[in-house]
């Protein structure tokens, strides 16, 4: 059984470092999986836990969840008030701008056209001495994104949208570059990590701040682009 990294945890709420292809509980889109965050995490401190909010199965990072009901609708409440300061990582294609805001709306599955909104600001530029396509070499951006709105696939689709995809994305983001990286450093996994999330604890009203660290597998593409970069 998988040993979740529990980062976070008092008498009313638990976090832990998500890793990338863990699913948050049982869905019928992905009847391949057999182990999931929510079971794992109860059975692992004994007790009944709530998600406080969703990750999607590709990204790793920062998961919360509540440990009573109470708390479980004041955690909810929170989220849809935008009062949760969430972080993310992410590598995308191509040199990003230095900072940007992409307001850019985005339709659900059911045809619903819902606002969304994301700040990012690029922390790093690489660039490989490794032709891709018609280029002589191959440019990516290391950024922070700070989502505003919490849409579904908002931070995949809104990269995809200025057109740098993040890394490893399927379906939003560059097969092209998938294969890249698949064939020249057996690299398969989708580098969007949630790095941080704060907010105002819904029972104590301390500021509570839970950073999680990057995994081994995108620590060490980072490694790569520093050591191969112009």
């Amino acid at each position: 059984m998988t040993i979740l990294d529990i980062i976070y945890q008092d008498d009313c709420l638990v976090a832990i470092n998500k890793p990338h292809g863990l699913l948050v509980h049982q869905s019928p889109i992905a009847r391949d999986a057999e182990e999931f965050a929510l079971q794992l995490l109860r059975d692992q401190i004994g007790q009944t836990v709530y998600p406080a909010h969703r990750l999607d199965r590709k990204t790793s990072g920062v998961l919360v969840f509540s440990l009573d009901k109470p708390t479980d609708r004041l955690m909810q409440q929170k989220f849809q008030n935008k009062e949760i300061n969430k972080k993310y990582l992410a590598l995308l294609r191509g040199f990003s701008p230095d900072e940007m805001t992409i307001d850019y709306a985005l339709k659900r599955d059911d045809g619903i056209v819902q606002d969304a909104i994301t700040h990012f600001k690029t922390l790093k530029r690489f660039e490989l001495e490794i032709p891709f396509g018609k280029y002589s070499s191959s440019r990516y951006s290391f950024v922070e994104a700070n989502p505003e709105t919490g849409r579904m696939h908002q931070l995949r689709k809104h990269f995809a949208h200025i057109f740098h995809p993040i890394i490893g994305d399927r379906p939003h983001g560059c097969n092209k570059q998938n294969k890249f990286w698949l064939e020249n450093f057996q690299m398969n996994k989708m580098l969007l990590h949630a790095s941080e999330i704060s907010f105002v604890h819904p029972q104590t009203n301390k500021n509570i701040e839970i950073k999680a660290e990057i995994s081994d597998e995108f620590e060490r593409v980072l490694q790569i682009m520093n050591q191969e970069s112009i």
